[in-house]
């Protein structure tokens, strides 16, 4: 986390807020068609923890091999997508200055490139997380920390147009590591071995729950591309550069939420997979409040001194950063809960309705947007109306796992999770509200803040939002640990 807004500082003072918010718009056209890899993603997942739950090795082989076939065949259409559709949206409709076309376009390759590297190494990561091999995902993820550091060195050192270098390094580093994946998949996974076979029987079904989940992920995709594109088309590339902004800090604090969610996602499939619903339900409670609380120990001082916080990391910044940061946040946090409900719908297997719905509500954030814009709404209106949708998308989702698995229970849901989650935010605001409001902004009002929310949060959330079962457990778990260590 630290490294990564360390270099989005570096990484914006380098290349300047224009070629910045370039970067990002570029990069979000060829982004616009991955919606495709996205939706032949979920499935890929799906279908191996699941068949890794039932234990049948011959199955599981020809799964993986019938899922790197498909990916290399989404890969090659984002390629012809992105060389016609997107090239010309590229030159015809984006804002971009006269003198900074070429380095776009060369960038605009690269993007192309790498996504396609991304597109097939789909089935190696899903492979690594269905295994739960979390420590050589961990360790992987750290070498691509202090790479993207590296990054910086040679983006200060070479004299050379800094937007194409940084495209081509961020290129190079992202193929490393997919190699090393792959690597990693073929000397310890069995299935992991590419055979030339067409299996009508796996490959049936895994593209009709993909054609299913088609819709959902297609509207996720044009809601964030597309309001990142009505950004320039209506604020110019200084607003996009606000938007990067907004989506690195969201990134850097998400991935805490994240690796929560992707380490539950294998044990929740499996459960289904097995018939044992009571225990999927348990894990998604559990996993829902998890992730709200570390999600909100980290959210709640963000934003208290988010302008301090951005003036003390990047200096100067897009005056609407704050906002963007703040509503990114809050829809980060529902948005990580959704998914691990939406897991326990994935892992039934019927995902036509979820998809119908949270698609709908995605899609409608581009046109409501618009027409705001259009009157002459503020740029962060269409940040709001996207949390407003995850929420309602959220209440929707666990409805449907409801009525999909009889065991889990909405009611359950509400009391466990979404009460517990209004008291720890009520609690944390009061406790931001005293230090924000009584000392001056600066070093050691944000040290009083994050110190005095994250004790009495982490406290608090200890006893409301962890069950006494669970923190039994952890502390089963340490005390081992500790053990092992004497």
């Amino acid at each position: 986390m630290a490294v990564s807004l360390y270099t989005s500082r570096v990484i914006l003072q380098t290349l300047g807020v224009e070629d910045y918010g370039i970067y990002n718009i570029v990069g979000g056209v060829v982004a616009m068609f991955s919606f495709i890899n996205a939706t032949m993603s979920g499935a890929t997942s799906r279908f191996l923890t699941y068949e890794i739950g039932k234990g049948n090795q011959r199955k599981l082989n020809s799964t993986f091999s019938a899922s790197f076939w498909i990916h290399v065949i989404i890969g090659l259409i984002v390629i012809v997508l992105s060389e016609t559709i997107g090239l010309w949206f590229l030159n015809n409709k984006m804002v971009i200055p006269e003198d900074r076309f070429f380095a776009a376009h060369i960038v605009f390759q690269m993007s192309i490139l790498s996504t396609f590297v991304s597109i097939t190494q789909v089935p190696y990561n899903a492979s690594l997380i269905a295994h739960e091999k979390m420590d050589v995902y961990a360790y992987v993820e750290i070498v691509n920390v202090f790479l993207k550091l590296l990054i910086l060195y040679f983006l200060i050192l070479l004299d050379y147009d800094k937007l194409i270098l940084y495209g081509f390094l961020v290129l190079v580093v992202s193929i490393g590591i997919a190699m090393y994946y792959r690597f990693y998949g073929h000397r310890h996974f069995k299935e992991c071995k590419i055979r030339r076979e067409w299996c009508p029987e796996i490959i049936k079904p895994m593209l009709s729950f993909s054609a299913w989940d088609f819709y959902g992920n297609m509207s996720v995709t044009a809601r964030t591309q597309g309001v990142s594109m009505l950004l320039n088309v209506f604020f110019g590339p200084v607003m996009n550069a606000a938007a990067g902004i907004a989506a690195s800090v969201q990134t850097a604090v998400v991935s805490f939420a994240t690796n929560i969610s992707t380490a539950v996602r294998p044990q929740i499939i499996k459960s289904f997979a097995q018939g044992e619903y009571d225990a999927m339900s348990s894990l998604i409670y559990n996993a829902s409040r998890c992730i709200f609380l570390v999600m909100v120990i980290l959210v709640i001082p963000l934003c208290a001194e988010i302008e301090y916080i951005l003036s003390l990391w990047l200096g100067e910044y897009p005056d609407s950063t704050p906002v963007f940061c703040i509503l990114t946040l809050w829809f980060s946090v529902f948005a990580n809960m959704s998914y691990v409900v939406v897991t326990g719908i994935h892992a039934y297997g019927k995902i036509i309705r979820p998809s119908l719905i949270n698609g709908t509500l995605y899609l409608m954030v581009v046109p409501i947007s618009y027409f705001v814009y259009k009157i002459g709404g503020e740029a962060w209106v269409a940040y709001l109306i996207n949390l407003i949708a995850v929420i309602v998308g959220l209440m929707s989702n666990v409805y449907t796992l409801h009525l999909y698995v009889n065991e889990f229970s909405i009611w359950l849901f509400i009391k466990e999770v979404l009460a517990r989650c209004v008291v720890l935010v009520a609690v944390g605001m009061c406790i931001v509200w005293m230090p924000v409001h009584f000392i001056e902004p600066g070093f050691a009002r944000l040290c009083v803040t994050v110190f005095s929310s994250t004790v009495c949060l982490a406290t608090l959330g200890w006893y409301i939002m962890l069950s006494k079962n669970f923190r039994s457990v952890i502390i089963q778990n340490v005390k081992k640990k500790l053990c092992k260590k004497v």
